[in-house]
């Protein structure tokens, strides 16, 4: 009598606990082949095996939960681990409410597993035994990590999304089902971090949220499966959890914002441009490229006045301009200086001359602004004697140089007009200002790597220039400016690398029989009236000039630092690329990169320029290309 009162007992027990379990239960729906206690295979992987009958696979940590089979069949024995009469351990009420809360109800027929929940589903996450109650945002994803990306059924999920055809999704069944929009989705995780989700697609046709491990995997998320847990980390930060529920991963997160992850619908350009602090129209239009707002097609704002009061410019001179197709219709000059350090001359400006037709430029060193005048007086001498024509306009700024009574004297005296820029208005000047800019770009390069102190500046600007005149020149749409000025070919089989190691040869009148015949100097430069190179004797520490010179382009040795000596009363005056190419042959024996070895003394018909104005023996700065 006992023994029925028990097993009545714990009957009743049984079916109480099993109505107040099914309200969180994973709910297993299957279709099996075999019914009955006999029928079927079970297989099982971890720790304890299944006895359920039927084609049931079962993984992972925690024991499967028993269940009544199908036909009700009673166990008649007594429980191993309460010691109750009726039932198994691994039905035991008390043995299932000690155990770890994870759901190991799945079934597999012909290869489909179809899990649903209840409607108030919970998920327990790593080491605790309370349940998370989804509430109205929260959102069941599956952690796959054979998926290349994350995919929702869910467009309201999104927090930016676009609409389009991006190709098709193959399913587990082998069907396909369409891709419609990809977007972002912002979620927070069950243990509170936030989490972007990029990239998402949306097919309408998915029945679960998606998020894929190798994605994650690439935005630098580590993920970790072990005993039937989830864990996502990024470095010591865990950032999500999740357990293993049948055969997927599982975890649930929360939207954030939810009122932001509604597709949003075209906003006018002026909603945006305030949202985003009275940005601009260029901006707006990058943001809409990429695709990280959504306006109309095309982008025009109204009237804003506060953009008036708070970001009004000056009106912007004209970039670009179409150049004169005549020589020496105008001519651009200006000034720079003064330069922090005394030339070899003792110069401390240059002046600058670009005829605006072939954009060559000319480069005369200065000790003084006051010097310009003079210097204007020979370069319009030469410019108009070498080309047969009439210097019609000369363009400058408002300095004291070019306003004086004598330079405005003389420029009414030729008919020169001169164009004077708008005080504080270098923009109208622009083309003398950036042509100073690049050739200081160069000096400061050449002097570098040529490991030379900054007194040869001077060398190295009219180096620049004589370079400069036979460079592409984009304004002539990559024509050589000193093709453009003297219409013949250029040459550029002279051109040696600034502040190399070169060897001057001494002739035979400057030495004896046992002197050597070579001088080993520093190239600076290119001849001007005197055909030659123009060499650096760092013993007599003054410039020399020769035509018989061996270079070798690799090594730049420097100078010791100049100690600065009384100048000589004659002024200097340095010309830059303005004298035609000459036809005198010179002797050029050149080291050859290969072997180190020196060539052959062959003659070279290397075109050395001249200069239309003579400089004295010694100085450094001599007229020069």
């Amino acid at each position: 009598m006992q023994m029925v009162t028990d097993a009545l007992m714990n009957e009743e027990a049984r079916r109480k606990e099993a109505g107040t379990e099914q309200s969180y239960a994973f709910v297993s729906e299957t279709s099996r082949r075999g019914g009955g206690r006999n029928g079927g295979r079970s297989r099982g992987r971890g720790r304890g095996q299944g006895q359920n009958r039927g084609n049931s696979q079962v993984r992972g940590r925690s024991q499967e939960r028993g269940m009544p089979c199908e036909n009700n069949t009673w166990f008649e024995g007594y429980c191993n681990y309460c010691g109750n009469y009726g039932h198994r351990k691994r039905d035991c009420r008390k043995f299932l409410r000690e155990q770890p809360q994870t759901s190991q109800n799945t079934s597999q027929e012909d290869g489909e597993t179809m899990v649903s929940l209840s409607s108030d589903v919970c998920l327990v996450t790593h080491g605790e035994q309370e349940r998370l109650h989804v509430g109205t945002h929260d959102v069941e994803w599956v952690i796959d990590t054979a998926a290349s990306f994350h995919a929702t059924p869910h467009q309201n999920l999104f927090t930016s999304y676009k609409s389009g055809d991006f190709g098709a999704v193959k399913m587990g069944n082998t069907s396909f089902s369409k891709i419609v929009g990809i977007g972002d989705v912002h979620i927070t995780t069950n243990v509170g971090c936030a989490l972007l989700l990029k990239d998402v697609r949306h097919v309408p046709d998915l029945r679960l949220n998606l998020i894929s491990g190798t994605a994650l995997d690439q935005q630098g998320y580590l993920n970790r499966f072990k005993e039937g847990t989830w864990k996502l980390s990024k470095g010591s930060l865990v950032v999500a959890r999740g357990h293993i529920c049948g055969t997927l991963y599982k975890t649930h997160a929360k939207l954030c914002h939810p009122s932001l992850n509604a597709v949003e619908e075209e906003i006018s350009p002026n909603l945006w441009h305030r949202r985003l602090g009275h940005l601009s129209v260029k901006g707006l239009t990058t943001l809409a490229k990429k695709e990280v707002i959504s306006m109309g097609k095309g982008v025009a704002l109204d009237p804003c006045e506060h953009c008036l009061f708070g970001k009004q410019h000056r009106v912007s001179f004209s970039s670009t301009r179409k150049n004169h197709s005549e020589l020496l219709s105008l001519v651009h000059s200006d000034v720079c200086g003064p330069i922090e350090e005394e030339s070899l001359g003792g110069s401390r400006y240059f002046v600058t001359f670009i005829d605006d037709a072939s954009r060559k430029v000319w480069a005369y060193c200065l000790k003084s602004k006051d010097q310009v005048f003079d210097r204007f007086k020979l370069f319009h001498a030469m410019v108009e004697r070498e080309t047969g024509k009439k210097l019609k306009c000369l363009r400058s700024d408002n300095g004291g140089e070019y306003t004086s009574r004598e330079f405005s004297a003389y420029c009414a005296a030729y008919g020169i007009r001169h164009e004077k820029t708008v005080p504080r208005s270098p923009q109208h000047n622009g083309v003398a200002e950036r042509m100073n800019r690049t050739i200081m770009e160069k000096v400061r390069c050449m002097l570098n790597m040529a490991k030379l102190p900054k007194p040869f500046w001077g060398e190295a600007v009219l180096t620049a220039c004589y370079l400069i005149n036979r460079s592409p020149s984009v304004p002539l749409n990559f024509e050589v400016p000193e093709k453009k000025w003297s219409r013949r070919d250029v040459s550029y089989s002279h051109l040696k690398v600034f502040g190399c190691k070169a060897f001057a040869h001494v002739s035979k009148e400057l030495r004896q029989k046992l002197d050597i015949k070579s001088n080993p100097c520093i190239f600076i430069g290119y001849g001007d009236e005197e055909f030659g190179y123009r060499l650096w004797d760092p013993e007599v520490k003054k410039v020399v000039r020769s035509r018989d010179v061996v270079f070798h382009e690799n090594e730049f040795h420097g100078c010791a630092p100049i100690i600065r000596q009384q100048h000589t009363p004659e002024d200097e005056v340095s010309v830059s690329s303005n004298i035609p190419l000459s036809d005198e042959e010179m002797h050029d024996t050149t080291e050859q990169e290969s072997d180190g070895s020196v060539g052959d003394d062959d003659t070279h018909s290397d075109d050395i320029p001249q200069q239309g104005e003579p400089s004295s023996e010694d100085e450094a700065e001599g007229t020069h290309v």
